[in-house]
């Protein structure tokens, strides 16, 4: 069996089980501002080469990167087509299907000598800008890079991309997605144009979620828009299987981080590890429940603040090894109940 190549067949972390993928995405929900405003730098003729697009997951940052990705590479920078950068059904197939030559997309790669789903977007990935961008232009004339996320490279890789963001070749545009632009290196934001993506209101999810669920009663989508805390993808995977059980463990669990019960924390491995990926999906609204408390408590009170970002980097960083190791949820659980009471003593607690 030939051996693979690094980022080779990865699976497709960023989409959920029966949706469509942001590549197959035409809607971008809630976000007329930063389309708007993409928009008319595209279609007036002096793009920025490079963009750092920002928000919560589950937002549109993804969609809005593949909308200005189909334009491009129809209509180049022009107004040749629509304001909603919109494009026509043929560009829109191939970029669905992964096969338009002139986009490249990185992201967290196939280990090649594990099989399994690396940690980090490795400098090997990045690094594949050079002969991308080396390529003749695709059509419209131009190529097109967006690395989903920024918030998976590893010191090396984010190096690298910043020296093709220092010598930025010829229509050419790199879109770099990040949950936490706050973690990138300051000389990396300070080159790309950014845009940010705010968290949804209440009735935007609620409309949308009437449209992908139309099976689900009109109570149970108001807790999922209320607990989603403006994102579109959490409200979804809340919906999925035991969604809304595992968001109630992670939310008491930042909820208790000053006094935690260890005997409750080590049931609650065992709880999850019967539950398919559940240890990743926890994770994913922990780091949710979090944030949204911490974007709660810099409206009121940002004293500390810097110790519960610290904390949710931690975090992140710790389960994304456990995942990647395949540790135990119950060592991981005890791991993450630590660091939230070390600074829940320090901070207060959110």
């Amino acid at each position: 069996m030939a051996k693979r190549t690094r980022g080779e067949d990865a699976p497709e972390t960023d989409r959920l089980e029966g949706f469509a993928h942001p590549r197959e995405t035409t809607r971008l929900v809630g976000q007329d501002a930063a389309l708007e405003r993409v928009s008319r730098a595209i279609r007036g003729g002096r793009p920025a080469q490079a963009w750092l697009i920002t928000g919560p997951p589950g937002v549109g940052k993804a969609t809005l990167a593949y909308r200005m990705a189909r334009y491009l590479l129809t209509f180049g920078a022009t107004d040749k087509g629509l304001a909603d950068l919109s494009v026509p059904s043929a560009v829109a197939v191939r970029v669905t299907a992964g096969s338009h030559p002139g986009l490249l997309v990185l992201k967290r790669g196939l280990n090649p000598d594990t099989g399994k789903l690396m940690n980090v977007l490795s400098v090997d990935v990045v690094r594949r800008l050079a002969g991308f961008f080396g390529m003749t232009s695709g059509a419209g004339g131009w190529r097109v890079a967006i690395i989903d996320s920024a918030d998976d490279m590893n010191d090396n890789a984010a190096n690298a991309l910043l020296k093709m963001l220092e010598e930025p070749p010829s229509r050419a545009m790199v879109i770099v997605l990040s949950n936490l632009p706050g973690r990138l290196l300051p000389t990396i934001r300070s080159r790309c144009q950014r845009i940010d993506l705010r968290p949804l209101a209440v009735d935007v999810i609620l409309t949308e979620l009437a449209l992908l669920l139309p099976d689900t009663d009109v109570d149970m989508r108001g807790t999922l828009a209320r607990l989603s805390g403006g994102s579109l993808g959490t409200a979804l995977q809340l919906a999925d299987g035991d969604g809304l059980a595992l968001a109630h463990m992670a939310d008491t669990l930042i909820e208790n981080a000053a006094s935690p019960d260890i005997a409750a924390i080590l049931a609650l491995g065992d709880r999850i590890s019967r539950i398919t990926d559940g240890l990743d999906r926890f994770a994913t609204f922990l780091m949710q429940a979090l944030v949204n408390r911490i974007r709660a408590r810099a409206l009121a009170d940002a004293r500390n603040l810097d110790l519960w970002v610290e904390c949710l980097n931690q975090l992140e960083a710790s389960f994304r090894r456990s995942s990647a190791l395949y540790l135990e949820p119950r060592q991981t659980l005890v791991s993450a109940t630590r660091a939230l009471s070390r600074t829940a003593r320090r901070a207060g607690v959110l």
